[in-house]
Order: structure tokens, then C-alpha cells, then sequence
């Protein structure tokens, strides 16, 4: 990749850069207040480490959580966890010390998994859909559609989806050449923020770029519409307002969830693709909100709104507690 990268350009700062560097220069316009933006940041990698630790842990070691809906939390937890490693520590090092500096090879690398990260993330939230359509509309066939073997087949094709469709991505961008500029406006190696510096014909990864979003962000949202459209039409048949109240409630974590996971994720895609008169620092921090935000906040909403997660949480802390009372006498 570095022998189509062209020559450098001067940047504030980044002058006699090396072809084969990038540099995201983190937030522009906001570089006073780096160190500040790095607070939140540090809370939300944090929350997210330990709340979906938490999460694998406790359904870990509760049987009675052995549960599809509970198996699938697992796999999205383990995909924030990843989603997170991949983009905090850099992120981090940026707003703390201005350590922008990433290698062409790097670059393309970090780019690909975090956006194969995020799709998978898409397709297990379709799947949690399909799972609460499964649970309130045929619950006596609950058992035998979601078997392990269906959920671990489930879990396959997140990752191979995610991969496959997110494959040609490193090809697209080596085959550019970046004549102009190698400073990255943005925090991490996103795909249009990348291609911008290009020069040349850029159509193929504009064109591959909304593909893309429309297969996963497009198709999932039809489907996970599509399933509780449904599910609402079973929950209006049912008779009784406490058996319709019960029927919603077990959805009520999941759709928490998808509003925090795509509402940020569709902000972010129509801002860069049609809000040309938003300024970039706007688009920078909507792309960073669907980074951080989403992987933090689904451990919390389902430990507090799902009574057997809070429950069993509630009983680890208190074996912890206990534990520690016993060593100290």
C-alpha cells in the first residue's frame, strides 16, 4: 500500500510525514478540549469492560440463565468487548498525547474490524428479534426452534457475515492513491473519512460503502421491524392486560437496546452522506458516540430492566461480599 501513497502533504505539525503513516488528528476544532473529552472516553471503556464481563460471568455461572436470550446476550457482550479493544486504547492515545500516528498496513486493519464488529453486533440484535418473535407468538415451540445447535449456527453467521461483507474493504482502499494528504480528520480509520484523502476515482468504495450499510443497516432494521410488527399483532390477541403487559416487558430490554445501538448509527451515516453544512467535529462525535455508547449502556439496560440478571447480580456481589468477610476474620 505505501507505493501508492504518493507524497505527503504539509499539515500543522505533520510536515515531512512518512508515506507509509496516517495521522488521525482526533477531533478538529475540538483540540482544546482533547484531554476533557478523554473523561467520558475513559468511563465508557471502563463501564463497558466491566459490565459485559459482568454479564458473561454471571450467565456464565447460572445455569438458569443457560437460556437462548441469554446466550445471545453472550455473544453480544463478547462482540462489544472486541469492538471496544479495538478502538479505545487508540482512541485514548490521541486525546491524551496526540499519538495519531498508524501505519498504512494498520490502518485498513483497525477499519476492518470495526466495522465487521458493528455488523455482526447488527446481526445478533436481529437475531435477539427473532428470538422474542419465536418466545410470544409460537412459545410452545420456544424449545425446539432455538436449540444450542441453532444458536451456535446463529453465532457463525454473524462472524462470517460481518467478515465476508467487510473483506473487500482493505482491497478498496489499497488500490487508492493519496497524493494529497495523509491526516485523517477523525479519530480512527473510517472508511469515508479515509477515502475523502484519495485522489482518483473513488466511486467503487463510495458505491461498496452503501452497500454495505443498506445490506446490514437496511435488511436488519426491515427484519427486526417485520418481527415486532408481528409481535405486536400476537400481543393485541391476547385477552388479558397483565398477560399482554408480561409479553411486551420481555421485550422491553431489547428494544432499549436497538434504539441505543442503530439511533446513533443512522445519525451517523445520513450526517456524513447528506449533512454537508454539519460541521465535521458533529460528524466526528456521532461516529464516536456509535462506538462507545452502544457497547456501555446494553449491559446496563439489561442487567436493570432483566429481573434474573439484576437478581443474579445482586447474588454474586453478595458471594463476593461474603467471601471477603470470611478472609478478613
Amino acid at each position: 500500500m505505501s507505493s501508492t501513497l504518493g507524497h505527503t502533504m504539509d499539515s500543522p505539525n505533520h510536515t515531512n510525514m512518512d508515506p507509509s503513516i496516517f495521522f488521525l488528528l482526533g477531533i478538529p476544532g475540538l483540540e482544546q478540549f482533547h484531554m476533557w473529552l478523554s473523561l467520558p472516553v475513559c468511563c465508557l471503556g471502563t463501564a463497558t469492560i466491566v459490565g459485559n464481563i459482568t454479564i458473561l460471568v454471571v450467565v456464565a455461572t447460572e445455569p438458569a440463565l443457560h437460556k437462548p436470550v441469554y446466550l445471545f446476550l453472550c455473544v453480544l457482550s463478547t462482540i462489544d468487548l472486541a469492538a471496544s479493544l479495538s478502538t479505545v486504547p487508540k482512541l485514548l492515545a490521541i486525546l491524551w498525547c496526540g499519538a495519531g500516528h498508524i501505519s498504512a498496513s494498520a490502518c485498513p486493519a483497525q477499519m476492518f474490524f470495526i466495522h465487521t464488529f458493528c455488523m455482526m453486533e447488527s446481526t445478533v440484535l436481529l437475531a435477539m428479534a427473532f428470538d422474542r418473535y419465536v418466545a410470544i407468538c409460537h412459545p410452545l415451540r420456544y424449545a425446539t426452534i432455538l436449540t444450542d445447535t441453532i444458536i451456535a449456527r446463529i453465532g457463525v453467521v454473524a462472524m462470517v457475515r460481518g467478515s465476508l461483507l467487510m473483506l473487500p474493504c482493505p482491497f478498496l482502499i489499497r488500490r487508492l492513491s493519496f497524493c494529497q494528504s495523509h491526516v485523517i480528520p477523525h479519530t480512527y480509520c473510517e472508511h469515508m473519512a479515509v477515502v475523502k484523502l484519495a485522489c482518483g476515482d473513488t466511486r467503487p468504495n463510495h458505491m461498496y460503502g452503501l452497500t454495505a450499510a443498506l445490506l446490514v443497516i437496511g435488511v436488519d432494521l426491515f427484519c427486526i421491524g417485520l418481527s415486532y410488527a408481528l409481535i405486536a399483532q400476537a400481543v393485541l390477541r391476547l385477552s388479558s392486560h397483565e398477560a399482554r403487559s408480561k409479553a411486551l416487558g420481555t421485550c422491553g430490554s431489547h428494544v432499549c437496546v436497538i434504539l441505543i445501538s442503530y439511533t446513533p448509527a443512522l445519525f451517523s451515516f445520513f450526517t456524513h452522506r447528506f449533512g454537508h453544512q454539519v460541521p465535521l467535529h458533529i460528524h466526528i462525535l456521532l461516529a464516536n458516540v456509535y462506538l462507545l455508547f452502544p457497547p456501555a449502556l446494553n449491559p446496563v439496560v439489561y442487567g436493570v430492566k432483566t429481573k434474573e440478571i439484576r437478581e443474579r447480580v445482586f447474588r454474586v456481589f453478595q458471594r463476593g461480599q461474603r467471601t471477603g468477610l470470611k478472609a478478613s476474620e
